[in-house]
């Protein structure tokens, strides 16, 4: 059985207060928690089914605490309506940002609010080979339950960190990218190097004019239709795409 203290902290991590006072946070399903155990991350206590157990019980090991439970337990302290395999608990790793690589791209998120979308971006940073991302203090928690189901295991791979935006972009020594609705095509844009940071706003009102200010060049996605435009992610997805290909990376 999971505890009533293991039950109180565990629903006590769905609010990021708690997270932040706790320095805790905990991951949902079989591929996120196997991927977790076989990363270098700090694994406090892990709750697992039988079957999970008994497919992972190698990996499973490596947690602080392991306790056998039933699905039914993991579904009344965490957010999935069905999970029959594990939860774990995880220690929030502390890391600092360091100036990119000449050839690194780096995604800028300015007050990303959705948490589906945030996940959706770490995963697609993870798809394209970009390692960092620096979000605005009022963008959406890196480790929410929703953050963290939407991302699936890339959350482990890609690092965010959270801080104000204008003073790293008024010093950035690589190129700023911005995305808007009118700018220059992704399509025929000539990099003047093969990396930088990419500017991504709020899904309601773009990026910010203080922010705007310290963007190199605005680029956008042609449209060839009727759509008045794309979700923040899909535009993620598109514009960074073009940015590896042009970049010939």
């Amino acid at each position: 059985m999971i505890s009533n203290k293991w039950t109180k902290l565990i629903k006590s991590l769905h609010l990021k207060k708690h997270r932040k006072a706790e320095q805790l946070f905990f991951v949902e399903g079989e591929k996120a928690v196997l991927e977790l155990l076989q990363s270098d991350w700090p694994v406090v206590a892990l709750f697992a089914t039988e079957s999970f157990l008994s497919a992972h019980g190698v990996h499973s090991q490596r947690a602080d605490l392991l306790q056998s439970c039933s699905s039914s337990e993991l579904e009344r302290v965490g957010t999935f309506s069905s999970n029959d395999a594990a939860l774990a608990v995880v220690r929030i790793p502390q890391r600092s940002f360091s100036p990119p690589t000449p050839h690194e791209w780096v995604l800028v998120l300015d007050s990303i609010n959705d948490p589906g979308n945030l996940g959706t971006i770490i995963r697609i940073a993870d798809w394209y080979g970009i390692r960092h991302i620096l979000c605005s203090e009022d963008t959406a928690d890196a480790f929410n339950p929703k953050v963290i189901a939407a991302a699936k295991g890339s959350f482990l791979r890609v690092q965010l960190h959270y801080q104000p935006l204008v003073p790293l972009l008024e010093h950035a020594a690589r190129p700023v990218y911005g995305a808007y609705l009118g700018g220059e095509s992704v399509h025929q844009l000539a990099l003047a190097a093969p990396g930088g940071y990419l500017v991504l706003g709020n899904e309601a009102n773009g990026i910010s004019a203080a922010v705007g200010q310290h963007i190199s060049r605005k680029v956008t996605i042609p449209a060839f239709g009727q759509a008045e435009s794309l979700n923040v992610g899909i535009a993620c997805a598109i514009i960074c795409d073009n940015l590896r290909r042009l970049s010939g990376a």
